[in-house]
Protein backbone atom coordinates (compact mmCIF):
# COMPACT_ATOMS: atom_id res chain seq x y z
CA UNK A 1 0.00 0.00 0.00
CA UNK A 2 1.43 3.32 -1.05
CA UNK A 3 0.67 5.90 1.38
CA UNK A 4 0.67 9.87 1.79
CA UNK A 5 4.76 11.24 2.16
CA UNK A 6 6.32 7.72 1.14
CA UNK A 7 9.03 7.79 -1.41
CA UNK A 8 9.70 5.97 -3.84
CA UNK A 9 13.53 5.56 -5.24
CA UNK A 10 14.31 8.10 -2.87
CA UNK A 11 13.13 10.51 -5.06
CA UNK A 12 9.03 11.12 -5.78
CA UNK A 13 7.21 12.04 -2.80
CA UNK A 14 3.70 10.86 -2.89
CA UNK A 15 1.02 13.83 -2.45
CA UNK A 16 -2.21 11.77 -3.37
CA UNK A 17 -4.10 8.91 -5.17
CA UNK A 18 -5.68 10.65 -8.59
CA UNK A 19 -6.89 7.18 -9.97
CA UNK A 20 -7.11 4.12 -10.08
CA UNK A 21 -7.46 1.33 -13.00
CA UNK A 22 -7.21 -2.22 -13.96
CA UNK A 23 -3.26 -1.97 -14.93
CA UNK A 24 -2.20 0.83 -12.57
CA UNK A 25 -2.60 3.10 -9.60
CA UNK A 26 -1.80 6.76 -10.45
CA UNK A 27 -0.77 9.14 -7.69
CA UNK A 28 0.15 12.88 -7.80
CA UNK A 29 3.97 13.08 -6.89
CA UNK A 30 6.68 15.49 -6.11
CA UNK A 31 10.14 15.26 -7.72
CA UNK A 32 12.22 16.43 -5.12
CA UNK A 33 15.47 16.65 -7.80
CA UNK A 34 14.05 18.18 -10.43
CA UNK A 35 11.27 20.42 -8.11
CA UNK A 36 8.49 19.70 -9.94
CA UNK A 37 5.10 17.16 -9.39
CA UNK A 38 5.29 14.59 -11.68
CA UNK A 39 2.30 12.05 -12.42
CA UNK A 40 3.62 8.11 -11.51
CA UNK A 41 1.84 4.74 -12.33
CA UNK A 42 2.55 1.83 -10.17
CA UNK A 43 1.45 -1.41 -12.01
CA UNK A 44 -0.73 -3.37 -9.63
CA UNK A 45 -2.03 -6.66 -9.38
CA UNK A 46 -0.93 -9.49 -11.61
CA UNK A 47 1.42 -7.35 -14.01
CA UNK A 48 3.91 -6.42 -11.45
CA UNK A 49 4.76 -10.19 -11.39
CA UNK A 50 4.01 -10.90 -14.47
CA UNK A 51 8.33 -10.69 -15.47
CA UNK A 52 7.38 -10.91 -18.75
CA UNK A 53 4.92 -8.40 -19.08
CA UNK A 54 7.37 -6.05 -16.64
CA UNK A 55 10.37 -6.86 -19.13
CA UNK A 56 7.93 -5.85 -22.04
CA UNK A 57 6.45 -2.68 -20.03
CA UNK A 58 9.96 -1.56 -18.82
CA UNK A 59 11.27 -1.42 -22.62
CA UNK A 60 8.54 0.03 -24.40
CA UNK A 61 7.92 2.89 -21.63
CA UNK A 62 11.41 3.44 -22.20
CA UNK A 63 10.73 3.69 -26.10
CA UNK A 64 7.88 6.01 -25.52
CA UNK A 65 10.25 8.12 -23.67
CA UNK A 66 11.50 9.12 -26.95
CA UNK A 67 8.50 10.89 -27.91
CA UNK A 68 8.59 14.45 -27.67
CA UNK A 69 5.15 15.93 -28.80
CA UNK A 70 2.58 18.54 -27.44
CA UNK A 71 -0.31 16.20 -27.72
CA UNK A 72 1.63 13.06 -26.16
CA UNK A 73 2.04 13.31 -22.21
CA UNK A 74 5.90 12.91 -21.52
CA UNK A 75 7.41 9.98 -20.19
CA UNK A 76 10.23 11.12 -17.68
CA UNK A 77 11.10 7.79 -15.90
CA UNK A 78 11.02 4.35 -15.80
CA UNK A 79 11.65 2.12 -12.61
CA UNK A 80 11.68 -0.29 -9.66
CA UNK A 81 11.53 -0.17 -5.87
CA UNK A 82 10.78 -2.49 -3.91
CA UNK A 83 8.82 -4.89 -6.07
CA UNK A 84 6.71 -1.67 -7.06
CA UNK A 85 6.81 -1.07 -10.55
CA UNK A 86 6.33 2.74 -11.98
CA UNK A 87 6.34 4.93 -14.90
CA UNK A 88 6.93 8.34 -14.35
CA UNK A 89 5.04 10.95 -16.58
CA UNK A 90 4.07 14.40 -16.71
CA UNK A 91 1.78 15.74 -14.88
CA UNK A 92 -1.99 16.90 -16.61
CA UNK A 93 -4.52 18.67 -15.24
CA UNK A 94 -7.57 17.99 -17.18
CA UNK A 95 -10.15 15.02 -17.73
CA UNK A 96 -10.47 11.96 -19.92
CA UNK A 97 -12.55 12.52 -22.94
CA UNK A 98 -14.51 9.63 -21.54
CA UNK A 99 -15.57 12.02 -18.51
CA UNK A 100 -16.07 14.97 -20.96
CA UNK A 101 -18.61 12.58 -22.71
CA UNK A 102 -20.29 11.78 -19.78
CA UNK A 103 -20.99 15.28 -18.82
CA UNK A 104 -21.99 16.55 -22.59
CA UNK A 105 -23.27 13.29 -24.14
CA UNK A 106 -21.56 14.64 -27.21
CA UNK A 107 -19.64 17.34 -28.87
CA UNK A 108 -19.75 19.66 -31.83
CA UNK A 109 -18.79 18.63 -35.25
CA UNK A 110 -15.80 21.65 -35.06
CA UNK A 111 -14.77 20.19 -31.59
CA UNK A 112 -14.88 16.83 -32.49
CA UNK A 113 -12.46 17.19 -35.53
CA UNK A 114 -10.30 19.85 -33.24
CA UNK A 115 -9.33 16.94 -31.09
CA UNK A 116 -9.28 14.65 -34.17
CA UNK A 117 -6.36 16.91 -35.45
CA UNK A 118 -4.68 16.95 -32.16
CA UNK A 119 -4.95 13.00 -31.99
CA UNK A 120 -3.96 12.31 -35.65
CA UNK A 121 -0.77 15.03 -34.80
CA UNK A 122 0.51 13.70 -32.01
CA UNK A 123 0.18 10.08 -33.08
CA UNK A 124 2.01 10.88 -36.25
CA UNK A 125 5.20 11.17 -34.18
CA UNK A 126 4.41 7.46 -32.76
CA UNK A 127 3.87 6.38 -36.05
CA UNK A 128 6.59 7.79 -37.85
CA UNK A 129 8.89 5.81 -35.45
CA UNK A 130 6.65 2.73 -35.83
CA UNK A 131 5.46 3.01 -32.33
CA UNK A 132 2.14 1.48 -31.98
CA UNK A 133 -0.02 2.83 -28.74
CA UNK A 134 -2.44 -0.41 -29.39
CA UNK A 135 -4.98 1.34 -26.71
CA UNK A 136 -6.35 3.84 -28.06
CA UNK A 137 -9.41 5.34 -26.54
CA UNK A 138 -11.10 8.28 -24.50
CA UNK A 139 -9.75 6.95 -21.78
CA UNK A 140 -6.38 7.44 -22.10
CA UNK A 141 -6.99 10.99 -24.04
CA UNK A 142 -7.01 13.95 -21.60
CA UNK A 143 -8.35 17.15 -22.69
CA UNK A 144 -7.10 20.26 -20.78
CA UNK A 145 -9.17 23.45 -19.82
CA UNK A 146 -6.91 25.48 -22.83
CA UNK A 147 -8.58 22.53 -25.27
CA UNK A 148 -5.26 21.01 -25.52
CA UNK A 149 -5.71 16.70 -26.37
CA UNK A 150 -3.05 14.78 -24.63
CA UNK A 151 -2.27 10.84 -25.32
CA UNK A 152 -1.57 9.22 -22.35
CA UNK A 153 -0.53 5.55 -21.43
CA UNK A 154 1.87 4.79 -24.41
CA UNK A 155 4.09 2.34 -21.79
CA UNK A 156 1.58 0.39 -20.51
CA UNK A 157 -0.59 0.28 -23.36
CA UNK A 158 2.40 -1.30 -25.83
CA UNK A 159 3.30 -3.47 -23.28
CA UNK A 160 -0.62 -5.24 -22.54
CA UNK A 161 -1.50 -7.89 -24.81
CA UNK A 162 -4.68 -6.83 -26.02
CA UNK A 163 -6.00 -9.91 -27.80
CA UNK A 164 -6.60 -11.40 -24.38
CA UNK A 165 -10.50 -11.02 -24.27
CA UNK A 166 -11.29 -11.43 -20.87
CA UNK A 167 -13.37 -9.76 -18.96
CA UNK A 168 -11.43 -7.45 -16.49
CA UNK A 169 -12.45 -3.63 -16.70
CA UNK A 170 -9.60 -2.27 -18.47
CA UNK A 171 -10.13 -4.98 -21.73
CA UNK A 172 -13.50 -4.47 -21.82
CA UNK A 173 -13.43 -0.87 -22.01
CA UNK A 174 -10.93 -1.36 -24.23
CA UNK A 175 -12.54 -4.25 -26.53
CA UNK A 176 -14.96 -1.31 -27.97
CA UNK A 177 -12.28 0.07 -29.59
CA UNK A 178 -10.47 -3.21 -30.80
CA UNK A 179 -9.63 -3.56 -34.56
CA UNK A 180 -10.85 -7.01 -36.19
CA UNK A 181 -7.06 -8.02 -36.66
CA UNK A 182 -6.43 -7.98 -33.21
CA UNK A 183 -10.11 -9.78 -31.90
CA UNK A 184 -9.26 -12.61 -34.31
CA UNK A 185 -5.66 -12.63 -32.73
CA UNK A 186 -3.12 -11.14 -35.01
CA UNK A 187 -0.73 -8.84 -33.97
CA UNK A 188 -1.09 -5.18 -34.19
CA UNK A 189 0.04 -2.63 -36.74
CA UNK A 190 0.11 1.05 -37.75
CA UNK A 191 -3.68 0.69 -38.96
CA UNK A 192 -4.67 -0.98 -35.78
CA UNK A 193 -4.35 2.58 -34.33
CA UNK A 194 -6.24 4.04 -37.46
CA UNK A 195 -9.35 1.54 -36.29
CA UNK A 196 -9.35 2.90 -32.63
CA UNK A 197 -8.88 6.40 -33.37
CA UNK A 198 -12.05 6.20 -35.97
CA UNK A 199 -14.66 4.65 -33.04
CA UNK A 200 -13.51 7.71 -30.72
CA UNK A 201 -14.46 9.64 -33.95
CA UNK A 202 -17.70 8.64 -34.11
CA UNK A 203 -18.36 8.31 -30.16
CA UNK A 204 -17.61 11.57 -29.71
CA UNK A 205 -19.52 13.03 -32.61
CA UNK A 206 -22.72 10.89 -31.68
CA UNK A 207 -22.13 10.34 -28.25
CA UNK A 208 -22.85 6.40 -28.57
CA UNK A 209 -20.48 3.03 -29.23
CA UNK A 210 -20.87 1.61 -32.26
CA UNK A 211 -20.90 -1.91 -30.88
CA UNK A 212 -22.80 -2.86 -27.66
CA UNK A 213 -22.48 -6.71 -26.54
CA UNK A 214 -22.85 -8.80 -23.02
CA UNK A 215 -19.43 -9.46 -22.80
CA UNK A 216 -15.97 -8.76 -24.32
CA UNK A 217 -16.14 -11.53 -26.86
CA UNK A 218 -19.41 -10.56 -28.45
CA UNK A 219 -18.40 -7.17 -28.63
CA UNK A 220 -14.72 -8.25 -30.89
CA UNK A 221 -16.97 -10.46 -33.16
CA UNK A 222 -19.52 -7.80 -33.79
CA UNK A 223 -16.11 -6.04 -34.65
CA UNK A 224 -14.90 -8.74 -37.25
CA UNK A 225 -18.12 -9.37 -38.71
CA UNK A 226 -20.79 -6.64 -38.20
CA UNK A 227 -20.62 -3.36 -40.58
CA UNK A 228 -19.87 0.39 -39.09
CA UNK A 229 -23.02 1.58 -38.22
CA UNK A 230 -24.25 4.93 -40.31
CA UNK A 231 -23.45 7.71 -38.70
CA UNK A 232 -25.91 9.55 -40.92
CA UNK A 233 -28.99 8.01 -38.98
CA UNK A 234 -27.68 9.78 -36.06
CA UNK A 235 -26.33 12.62 -37.68
CA UNK A 236 -28.12 13.43 -41.00
CA UNK A 237 -26.10 16.84 -41.90
CA UNK A 238 -23.38 15.50 -41.09
CA UNK A 239 -20.76 16.72 -44.31
CA UNK A 240 -19.98 13.49 -46.25
CA UNK A 241 -16.19 13.75 -45.73
CA UNK A 242 -16.63 13.60 -42.40
CA UNK A 243 -18.20 10.44 -42.92
CA UNK A 244 -15.73 9.09 -45.23
CA UNK A 245 -12.84 9.90 -42.40
CA UNK A 246 -14.91 7.44 -39.86
CA UNK A 247 -15.33 4.63 -42.95
CA UNK A 248 -11.91 4.96 -44.58
CA UNK A 249 -10.72 4.94 -40.68
CA UNK A 250 -12.57 1.76 -39.27
CA UNK A 251 -12.47 -0.33 -42.32
CA UNK A 252 -12.65 -3.90 -41.85
CA UNK A 253 -9.38 -4.73 -43.88
CA UNK A 254 -6.01 -2.75 -42.69
CA UNK A 255 -5.48 -2.01 -46.64
CA UNK A 256 -8.24 -0.26 -46.92
CA UNK A 257 -7.63 1.89 -43.94
CA UNK A 258 -5.28 5.12 -43.61
CA UNK A 259 -1.57 4.01 -43.98
CA UNK A 260 -0.57 5.63 -40.76
CA UNK A 261 -1.60 8.81 -39.04
CA UNK A 262 -0.23 11.09 -40.91
CA UNK A 263 -2.42 10.63 -43.67
CA UNK A 264 -5.55 10.82 -41.54
CA UNK A 265 -4.11 13.72 -40.40
CA UNK A 266 -3.86 15.28 -44.11
CA UNK A 267 -7.33 14.64 -44.61
CA UNK A 268 -9.04 15.55 -41.25
CA UNK A 269 -7.44 19.13 -42.53
CA UNK A 270 -10.13 20.17 -45.13
CA UNK A 271 -12.99 17.63 -44.22
CA UNK A 272 -14.93 21.35 -43.06
CA UNK A 273 -14.16 22.82 -46.42
CA UNK A 274 -17.49 23.70 -47.81
CA UNK A 275 -16.54 22.04 -51.57
CA UNK A 276 -15.81 18.16 -49.44
CA UNK A 277 -19.38 18.51 -47.62
CA UNK A 278 -21.42 16.35 -50.17
CA UNK A 279 -18.01 14.32 -51.96
CA UNK A 280 -19.05 10.64 -52.55
CA UNK A 281 -19.42 8.04 -50.66
CA UNK A 282 -15.84 6.11 -50.47
CA UNK A 283 -15.45 2.86 -52.06
CA UNK A 284 -13.03 0.17 -50.91
CA UNK A 285 -10.10 -1.27 -53.22
CA UNK A 286 -9.77 -4.54 -51.44
CA UNK A 287 -12.29 -7.21 -50.20
CA UNK A 288 -13.40 -5.87 -46.72
CA UNK A 289 -14.90 -9.84 -45.17
CA UNK A 290 -11.43 -11.49 -45.62
CA UNK A 291 -11.30 -12.33 -41.79
CA UNK A 292 -11.35 -15.70 -40.28
CA UNK A 293 -13.11 -15.57 -36.95
CA UNK A 294 -12.28 -19.06 -35.58
CA UNK A 295 -11.02 -17.42 -32.55
CA UNK A 296 -13.32 -15.73 -31.47
CA UNK A 297 -16.58 -18.36 -32.50
CA UNK A 298 -15.13 -20.88 -30.64
CA UNK A 299 -14.73 -18.48 -27.37
CA UNK A 300 -18.27 -17.28 -27.75
CA UNK A 301 -19.56 -21.06 -28.53
CA UNK A 302 -17.54 -22.39 -25.40
CA UNK A 303 -19.37 -19.47 -23.87
CA UNK A 304 -22.74 -20.58 -24.92
CA UNK A 305 -22.03 -24.32 -24.02
CA UNK A 306 -21.20 -23.40 -20.37
CA UNK A 307 -24.44 -21.62 -19.79
CA UNK A 308 -26.37 -24.10 -21.47
CA UNK A 309 -24.48 -26.99 -19.35
CA UNK A 310 -25.39 -24.78 -16.05
CA UNK A 311 -29.58 -24.47 -17.41
CA UNK A 312 -29.57 -28.46 -17.68
CA UNK A 313 -27.86 -29.28 -14.67
CA UNK A 314 -30.69 -26.76 -12.95
CA UNK A 315 -33.83 -28.97 -14.64
CA UNK A 316 -32.13 -32.15 -13.52
CA UNK A 317 -31.64 -31.12 -10.50
CA UNK A 318 -35.71 -29.86 -10.09
CA UNK A 319 -36.29 -33.39 -11.74
CA UNK A 320 -34.76 -35.48 -8.67
CA UNK A 321 -36.66 -37.01 -5.74
CA UNK A 322 -35.84 -35.72 -2.12
CA UNK A 323 -33.57 -38.96 -1.70
CA UNK A 324 -31.10 -38.60 -4.66
CA UNK A 325 -30.89 -34.72 -3.58
CA UNK A 326 -29.79 -35.51 -0.09
CA UNK A 327 -27.33 -38.42 -1.49
CA UNK A 328 -26.00 -35.73 -4.02
CA UNK A 329 -25.25 -33.25 -0.93
CA UNK A 330 -23.50 -35.85 1.05
CA UNK A 331 -21.14 -36.49 -1.68
CA UNK A 332 -20.80 -32.49 -1.99
CA UNK A 333 -20.19 -32.06 1.49
CA UNK A 334 -17.45 -34.97 1.36
CA UNK A 335 -15.56 -33.43 -1.67
CA UNK A 336 -16.34 -29.81 0.14
CA UNK A 337 -14.64 -31.58 3.19
CA UNK A 338 -11.73 -32.49 1.13
CA UNK A 339 -11.15 -29.61 -0.32
CA UNK A 340 -10.55 -28.28 3.24
CA UNK A 341 -8.60 -30.59 4.08
CA UNK A 342 -6.31 -30.27 0.76
CA UNK A 343 -6.22 -26.17 0.69
CA UNK A 344 -5.33 -26.40 4.68
CA UNK A 345 -2.32 -28.58 3.87
CA UNK A 346 -1.25 -26.32 0.89
CA UNK A 347 -1.25 -23.39 3.28
CA UNK A 348 0.68 -24.91 5.55
CA UNK A 349 3.14 -26.48 3.14
CA UNK A 350 3.53 -23.57 0.56
CA UNK A 351 5.37 -21.44 2.26
CA UNK A 352 7.94 -23.92 3.33
CA UNK A 353 8.65 -24.82 0.00
CA UNK A 354 8.79 -21.43 -1.36
CA UNK A 355 10.96 -20.31 1.56
CA UNK A 356 13.31 -23.44 0.46
CA UNK A 357 13.32 -22.14 -3.37
CA UNK A 358 13.59 -18.13 -2.12
CA UNK A 359 16.63 -16.01 -2.62
CA UNK A 360 18.29 -12.67 -2.19
CA UNK A 361 19.36 -10.74 -4.90
CA UNK A 362 23.05 -9.68 -4.60
CA UNK A 363 24.28 -6.17 -5.14
CA UNK A 364 26.02 -6.47 -8.08
CA UNK A 365 26.48 -2.15 -8.40
CA UNK A 366 29.54 -0.99 -9.79
CA UNK A 367 30.43 -4.26 -11.40
CA UNK A 368 31.28 -5.02 -14.97
CA UNK A 369 28.69 -6.92 -16.97
CA UNK A 370 30.66 -10.45 -16.67
CA UNK A 371 31.14 -9.77 -13.15
CA UNK A 372 27.47 -9.42 -12.34
CA UNK A 373 26.19 -12.02 -14.70
CA UNK A 374 28.37 -14.83 -12.66
CA UNK A 375 27.86 -12.98 -8.72
CA UNK A 376 23.79 -13.54 -9.81
CA UNK A 377 24.18 -16.84 -11.47
CA UNK A 378 26.07 -18.08 -8.04
CA UNK A 379 22.86 -16.79 -6.45
CA UNK A 380 20.76 -18.76 -8.57
CA UNK A 381 19.47 -16.68 -11.43
CA UNK A 382 19.05 -16.01 -14.55
CA UNK A 383 20.49 -13.11 -16.40
CA UNK A 384 18.44 -11.54 -19.53
CA UNK A 385 20.79 -11.25 -22.27
CA UNK A 386 19.21 -7.58 -23.32
CA UNK A 387 20.41 -5.38 -20.81
CA UNK A 388 18.96 -1.46 -20.14
CA UNK A 389 21.10 1.43 -20.96
CA UNK A 390 21.17 4.34 -18.73
CA UNK A 391 23.04 7.71 -18.08
CA UNK A 392 24.70 7.94 -14.85
CA UNK A 393 26.83 10.41 -13.24
CA UNK A 394 28.27 8.25 -10.60
CA UNK A 395 28.61 4.98 -11.88
CA UNK A 396 31.48 3.97 -14.61
CA UNK A 397 30.34 3.70 -18.31
CA UNK A 398 30.11 -0.10 -18.84
CA UNK A 399 29.44 -0.69 -15.13
CA UNK A 400 26.19 -1.95 -13.61
CA UNK A 401 24.02 0.81 -11.90
CA UNK A 402 21.03 -1.59 -10.25
CA UNK A 403 18.76 -4.79 -11.44
CA UNK A 404 15.35 -5.53 -11.71
CA UNK A 405 14.01 -7.15 -9.32
CA UNK A 406 15.93 -4.54 -7.03
CA UNK A 407 18.82 -6.00 -5.18
CA UNK A 408 18.24 -7.48 -1.34
CA UNK A 409 14.56 -8.30 -2.79
CA UNK A 410 13.73 -11.68 -2.34
CA UNK A 411 12.83 -13.73 -5.33
CA UNK A 412 12.56 -17.59 -6.49
CA UNK A 413 15.42 -18.54 -7.92
CA UNK A 414 15.51 -18.77 -11.63
CA UNK A 415 14.30 -15.47 -11.64
CA UNK A 416 15.45 -13.40 -14.76
CA UNK A 417 17.30 -10.59 -13.71
CA UNK A 418 18.11 -7.61 -15.82
CA UNK A 419 21.38 -5.42 -15.68
CA UNK A 420 20.97 -1.95 -15.65
CA UNK A 421 24.13 -0.48 -17.10
CA UNK A 422 25.90 2.62 -17.50
CA UNK A 423 26.27 5.01 -20.41
CA UNK A 424 28.37 7.39 -18.58
CA UNK A 425 27.57 10.82 -17.77
CA UNK A 426 25.29 12.53 -19.65
CA UNK A 427 25.77 16.01 -18.50
CA UNK A 428 26.56 18.59 -21.32
CA UNK A 429 29.17 21.36 -20.64
CA UNK A 430 28.24 24.85 -20.81
CA UNK A 431 30.10 26.98 -23.34
CA UNK A 432 30.28 30.68 -23.16
CA UNK A 433 27.78 31.81 -26.17
CA UNK A 434 27.66 35.20 -25.87
CA UNK A 435 28.10 36.78 -29.52
CA UNK A 436 26.50 33.68 -30.94
CA UNK A 437 23.24 33.81 -32.32
CA UNK A 438 20.60 32.64 -29.87
CA UNK A 439 18.20 30.34 -32.45
CA UNK A 440 21.54 28.15 -33.15
CA UNK A 441 22.71 27.35 -29.97
CA UNK A 442 18.83 26.94 -28.47
CA UNK A 443 18.59 24.41 -31.30
CA UNK A 444 21.73 22.54 -30.35
CA UNK A 445 21.01 21.99 -26.60
CA UNK A 446 17.16 21.42 -27.15
CA UNK A 447 18.64 18.73 -28.97
CA UNK A 448 20.58 17.20 -26.18
CA UNK A 449 17.12 17.78 -24.14
CA UNK A 450 17.51 20.96 -22.00
CA UNK A 451 14.95 23.80 -22.12
CA UNK A 452 16.11 26.94 -23.46
CA UNK A 453 14.59 30.47 -22.43
CA UNK A 454 15.11 33.45 -24.59
CA UNK A 455 14.79 37.40 -23.05
CA UNK A 456 14.95 40.49 -24.00
CA UNK A 457 17.69 43.05 -22.13
CA UNK A 458 18.15 46.67 -22.16
CA UNK A 459 21.33 47.47 -23.46
CA UNK A 460 23.01 50.89 -23.88
CA UNK A 461 24.60 50.99 -27.27
CA UNK A 462 21.65 49.96 -28.74
CA UNK A 463 22.51 50.83 -32.37
CA UNK A 464 26.03 48.57 -32.08
CA UNK A 465 23.64 45.48 -30.90
CA UNK A 466 22.61 42.64 -33.42
CA UNK A 467 19.34 41.14 -33.37
CA UNK A 468 19.04 37.91 -31.55
CA UNK A 469 22.91 37.94 -30.52
CA UNK A 470 23.19 36.48 -26.71
CA UNK A 471 24.72 38.79 -24.78
CA UNK A 472 24.18 37.21 -21.40
CA UNK A 473 23.56 33.52 -20.24
CA UNK A 474 22.22 32.52 -17.15
CA UNK A 475 24.88 29.41 -16.71
CA UNK A 476 28.10 30.09 -16.60
CA UNK A 477 30.49 28.67 -19.16
CA UNK A 478 31.91 25.20 -18.07
CA UNK A 479 29.06 24.17 -15.70
CA UNK A 480 27.08 20.96 -16.49
CA UNK A 481 23.44 20.99 -17.51
CA UNK A 482 21.62 17.12 -17.57
CA UNK A 483 18.59 16.29 -19.70
CA UNK A 484 15.69 18.85 -18.48
CA UNK A 485 18.15 21.42 -17.10
CA UNK A 486 17.15 24.94 -17.53
CA UNK A 487 18.89 27.69 -19.13
CA UNK A 488 17.85 31.33 -20.34
CA UNK A 489 19.75 33.68 -22.73
CA UNK A 490 19.55 37.38 -22.89
CA UNK A 491 19.54 39.30 -26.70
CA UNK A 492 19.21 43.08 -27.02
CA UNK A 493 15.80 44.65 -26.73
CA UNK A 494 16.20 47.15 -29.77
CA UNK A 495 12.97 47.70 -30.44
CA UNK A 496 13.43 51.26 -30.22
CA UNK A 497 11.50 54.82 -31.93
CA UNK A 498 12.93 55.63 -35.03
CA UNK A 499 13.16 59.14 -36.19
CA UNK A 500 9.66 59.89 -38.17
CA UNK A 501 10.47 63.44 -39.36
CA UNK A 502 13.38 61.81 -41.67
CA UNK A 503 10.99 62.10 -44.98
CA UNK A 504 10.83 58.56 -44.97
CA UNK A 505 7.55 57.22 -42.97
CA UNK A 506 4.03 58.14 -44.29
CA UNK A 507 0.72 58.83 -41.32
CA UNK A 508 -0.47 55.62 -42.64
CA UNK A 509 2.89 53.74 -41.88
CA UNK A 510 2.99 55.23 -38.53
CA UNK A 511 -0.39 53.87 -37.89
CA UNK A 512 0.46 50.56 -38.41
CA UNK A 513 3.75 50.92 -36.32
CA UNK A 514 1.58 52.00 -33.19
CA UNK A 515 -0.97 49.27 -34.06
CA UNK A 516 1.82 46.67 -34.11
CA UNK A 517 3.78 48.13 -30.79
CA UNK A 518 0.69 48.29 -29.18
CA UNK A 519 0.70 52.25 -29.00
CA UNK A 520 -1.83 54.92 -28.54
CA UNK A 521 -1.21 57.68 -31.74
CA UNK A 522 -2.02 61.17 -31.53
CA UNK A 523 -2.31 63.10 -34.74
CA UNK A 524 -1.98 66.73 -34.35
CA UNK A 525 -2.50 68.63 -37.85
CA UNK A 526 0.05 72.18 -38.56
CA UNK A 527 -1.47 74.28 -41.56
CA UNK A 528 1.25 75.80 -43.39
CA UNK A 529 2.18 76.34 -46.74
CA UNK A 530 6.13 75.78 -46.05
CA UNK A 531 5.86 71.76 -46.17
CA UNK A 532 4.55 69.44 -48.32
CA UNK A 533 0.79 68.06 -47.19
CA UNK A 534 1.47 64.71 -44.87
CA UNK A 535 5.00 65.60 -43.49
CA UNK A 536 5.93 64.86 -40.31
CA UNK A 537 7.13 67.44 -38.10
CA UNK A 538 7.72 66.39 -34.83
CA UNK A 539 7.17 63.68 -32.52
CA UNK A 540 6.77 63.61 -28.83
CA UNK A 541 8.87 60.10 -28.39
CA UNK A 542 12.93 60.66 -28.85
CA UNK A 543 14.44 58.45 -31.65
CA UNK A 544 15.95 55.76 -29.69
CA UNK A 545 13.68 55.89 -26.90
CA UNK A 546 12.44 52.56 -25.69
CA UNK A 547 8.89 50.96 -26.74
CA UNK A 548 6.63 50.27 -24.20
CA UNK A 549 3.23 49.09 -24.98
CA UNK A 550 0.30 51.34 -23.52
CA UNK A 551 1.63 54.95 -24.02
CA UNK A 552 0.80 57.57 -26.28
CA UNK A 553 2.89 58.63 -29.43
CA UNK A 554 1.91 61.87 -30.52
CA UNK A 555 2.65 63.60 -33.81
CA UNK A 556 2.19 67.01 -35.67
CA UNK A 557 2.43 66.69 -39.56
CA UNK A 558 1.11 69.27 -42.16
CA UNK A 559 -1.73 69.97 -43.71
CA UNK A 560 -1.99 72.93 -46.31
CA UNK A 561 -4.37 76.33 -46.31
CA UNK A 562 -7.88 75.54 -48.11
CA UNK A 563 -9.16 76.75 -50.66
CA UNK A 564 -11.62 78.98 -49.10
CA UNK A 565 -8.58 80.16 -46.77
CA UNK A 566 -6.53 80.98 -50.22
CA UNK A 567 -9.66 82.93 -51.26
CA UNK A 568 -10.08 85.06 -48.66
CA UNK A 569 -6.59 85.82 -48.01
CA UNK A 570 -6.21 86.97 -51.67
CA UNK A 571 -9.67 89.01 -51.31
CA UNK A 572 -7.87 90.93 -48.27
CA UNK A 573 -5.25 91.82 -50.01
CA UNK A 574 -7.13 93.34 -52.98
CA UNK A 575 -9.32 95.12 -50.72
CA UNK A 576 -12.85 92.89 -51.99
CA UNK A 577 -13.57 91.90 -48.44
Amino acid sequence: MIMKGQKISDRYQIIKSIGEGGMANVYLAYDTILDRNVAIKLLRGDLASDEKFVRRFQREALSASSLNHPNIVEVYDVGEDSGNYYIVMEYIEGKHLKDLLKKRGKLTTSEVVDIMLQITDGMSVAHDSYIIHRDIKPQNIMILENGLVKITDFGIAMAMNATQLTQTNSVMGSVHYLPPEQANGKGASLQSDIYSMGVVMYELLTGKLPFRGDNAVEIALKHLKEPMPDIKEELPNLPNSICNIILKATAKNPKNRYADAREMHEDLKTCMNDERAKEAKITFKYPENNFEDTKVTKMLKETKKESEGEEQIAKQITKNDLKKQNKLLIILASIFTGLVVIITCLIVLIPVITTEKEATVPDVTNLTIQEAIVKLQEAGFIVNDEQMEQPSSEIEEGKVIKTNPAANSKRTRNTAITLFVSVGDDQIAIENYVGKNYLEVKGYLEALGIKVFIEKKEVENYEDAVEGEIIEQSVKEGEKLSSGDEITFYTPNINKYPDFTDGSYTLEEIEKFCTENGLTLNKKEVVTDEYEEGTILSQSRKKGDTIRSGVTLTIEYAVGASPQEECDDLAKELGQC
